[in-house]
């Protein structure tokens, strides 16, 4: 395995009642339920999701 840099987000809110495209960036993310915690290889498109949920998310270095 590669020691590529890794990120951690957690959802903190609901994805109920949100666009379809911020469900998908969750669901892109590995995050399914609230509280849930994902570690994330940090890519740019990565980034980019996080980015745009990031209303949705706690992230950890």
């Amino acid at each position: 395995m590669t020691n590529a840099k890794t990120v951690k987000v957690k959802l903190v809110k609901s994805l109920i009642g949100r666009l379809e495209s911020h469900k998908a960036c969750a669901r892109g993310l590995g995050l399914r339920k609230t509280n849930s915690v994902a570690e994330v290889i940090d890519t740019p498109e990565n980034r980019g999701m996080i980015n745009k949920i990031s209303y949705l998310l706690k992230v950890e270095g």
